[in-house]
């Protein structure tokens, strides 16, 4: 049950410094004037990986069910949530192949979030401009710069 009406927006960014490699992972949440931003950093990964990580970290990071407009630059991301992710959820997180999907420990936990939630995903293209897509991108980068 969503208590909160207002939507908490959220934009989302990872990033991999080769892939795989360091990765680093951001969220911006934006609420009634009001922002907060979270990152970090995984060693040894992948940029789908740190994408869906960033989802996950900004859901984690709300307090109570929200309405949510969750924004990413990652069709990966967004079309997994609206698209692929339902069938997998009903197919024991199995693909077409009959096999395990690929992240499957980051799909289930985003998954198991986003029912807490009202989330409407959105896809932003990256690296076009957008002031909040920068800003996680930038924040993204900055959390594998910070571990060199």
């Amino acid at each position: 049950m969503v208590v909160n009406k207002k939507p908490v927006v959220i934009y989302t960014d990872g990033a991999c410094s080769h892939n795989p490699g360091p990765g680093g992972w951001a969220a911006l949440l934006m609420y009634q004037g009001k922002e907060k931003m979270v990152s970090g950093y995984v060693a040894d990964t992948t940029n789908n990986r740190m994408e869906l990580q960033a989802a996950i970290s900004g859901l984690k990071s709300l307090k109570g069910s929200r309405v949510v407009d969750l924004w990413t630059d990652s069709q990966y991301v967004r079309r997994g949530m609206i698209e692929w992710l339902p069938g997998w959820a009903a197919n024991g997180w199995k693909n077409a192949q009959k096999k395990d999907i690929k992240n499957k420990d980051l799909w289930v936990e985003l998954w198991t979030l986003a029912q807490k939630h009202q989330v409407k995903w959105h896809w932003v293209k990256g690296h076009s401009g957008d002031e909040y897509n920068e800003r996680v991108d930038e924040a993204a980068r900055k959390a594998i710069e910070d571990h060199r």
